[in-house]
């Protein structure tokens, strides 16, 4: 319901200035001038937009999840990169100077001058935009490097393209129109301040220090953080942060992981990190007492408010850490609730805190399942990979269609048994994951 409201809030804010714009009193033009108007009105409209979208605003993303945020976030780019492309090519009317007859422009559009140069630099520059946005993994090394030109990119093609839509635009000349498509902008560059200024600024105030350093398995990390002056961070069981070790607050260079210690433990905060970038090789060089910065918490991978009679948690490799997280939490309030635990690694060298988890499993109602999909000589459980017939196997009573799930791995593994589950009959809502990888 939050995300269907979402939803109807942005498309409103989308269609503002074009509600205005169909109310004022200009003269009516072809129907084509019309629609190149609105097309190009709407583009600028979701550009500005998609500032809130992209900022880590808990209020915008809250329970709704911030990878459907994200996934929100491209598909409007996408649209209004068709718009935009679009817009110029389907005006009637020509180019030319201000007729004495048509102080409306209903018979032309403006004379070529720096206005719609600066809408040809926002027509230019949105393709190339959105293009480098979707191939950054292969064309930037550093993703702190991608984060800094699309926040600056933005704002330059936003700022660009305001010119364009105020001086160039026929019913900016309305001052109620023009003073909306300028507070719009004004919003969306305060998000970006708030995003790279603001935020770091509170961040710089509440830092962490690391406190624990130490491998948890094969090619996987334990990373403990604790409170500096302040009293931690709020969050719940199942949700993740950025974290940023070792550098300045406003550094860019920041990552996402989850949380994998319980709430009610403690301020400290523990991460389960897996080694795969230029970051997360070069764990083993953090020394204990190096400063560092989190800006969380995220995500809504949580089971607090889910009234459910039981609890599925699938992980695959490093999601295990929001797993654990829920699990610890869980344990601390002494929840009853049966509970079943479907764990999948490569290799047996690879599971991140067995015998705390073999005790845990020792509990009546509680079940964990080890699956390996390369098995060593000697291993006495399941193997294979997470498909649906070993989804069935372990969920497929029918009082398990009730319970809650949730899921965390590897985007192909979250699509497979999330497949699965609903198939023998869980609904969908019922079934709790967060994709970060579209494209």
């Amino acid at each position: 319901m939050r995300g269907r409201w979402l939803v109807v809030v942005y498309v409103s804010i989308i269609l503002i200035p074009l509600v205005l714009s169909g109310l004022s009193d200009r003269p009516p033009r072809s129907f084509r001038d019309e629609l190149a108007s609105a097309m190009g009105m709407t583009a600028f409209a979701i550009l500005l937009a998609e500032f809130l979208l992209s900022g880590r605003f808990r209020a915008i993303s809250g329970d709704v999840g911030m990878d459907v945020t994200m996934r929100f976030h491209q598909l409007l780019a996408r649209s209004a990169l068709v718009l935009a492309i679009l817009h110029p090519f389907l005006y009637a009317a020509p180019f030319g100077p201000e007729l004495p007859f048509d102080t409306e422009r209903t018979l032309s559009l403006a004379q070529p001058g720096p206005a719609l140069v600066a809408g040809a630099v926002a027509w230019v520059l949105l393709p190339a935009f959105i293009l480098t946005s979707i191939a950054r993994a292969d064309l930037f090394r550093r993703y702190e490097n991608w984060r800094l030109g699309h926040g600056l990119g933005a704002a330059v093609i936003a700022g660009a393209a305001w010119y364009h839509v105020v001086e160039a635009g026929r019913y900016a000349s309305d001052p109620v129109v023009y003073w909306v498509w300028t507070a719009m902008l004004l919003v969306a560059l305060s998000s970006l301040l708030f995003v790279y200024v603001v935020r770091p600024l509170f961040q710089s105030r509440r830092p962490w220090r690391v406190s624990r350093i130490e491998p948890a398995a094969e090619r996987t990390w334990r990373l403990d953080l604790e409170p500096v002056g302040h009293e931690g961070l709020r969050h719940r069981a199942g949700e993740f942060a950025w974290i940023n070790i070792g550098h300045g607050a406003f550094s860019l260079s920041e990552n996402p992981f989850s949380i994998a210690s319980a709430p009610s433990k403690g301020a400290s905060l523990s991460f389960v990190i897996k080694e795969l970038g230029d970051f997360t090789r070069s764990l083993g060089s953090i020394a204990p007492g190096t400063r560092a910065y989190v800006d969380g918490p995220y995500g809504h991978l949580v089971v607090d408010g889910h009234d459910a009679p039981g609890i599925g948690l699938i992980a695959g490799g490093v999601g295990i850490a929001p797993m654990l997280s829920i699990l610890r939490e869980l344990e601390a309030r002494q929840d009853s609730r049966p509970l079943t635990l479907l764990y999948g690694n490569r290799r047996a060298s690879q599971i991140v805190a067995g015998e705390e988890l073999a005790r845990w499993a020792q509990c009546g109602g509680r079940k964990l399942v080890h699956v390996v999909s390369e098995p060593e000589p000697g291993w006495q459980e399941e193997t294979g990979v997470l498909d649906p017939e070993m989804i069935a196997r372990h969920f497929g009573a029918p009082e398990q269609r009730s319970w809650l799930y949730v899921l965390c791995g590897p985007p192909q593994m979250m699509t497979s048994v999330e497949k699965a589950l609903i198939g023998l009959g869980v609904d969908p809502d019922r079934i709790l994951l967060e994709r970060f990888t579209y494209d």
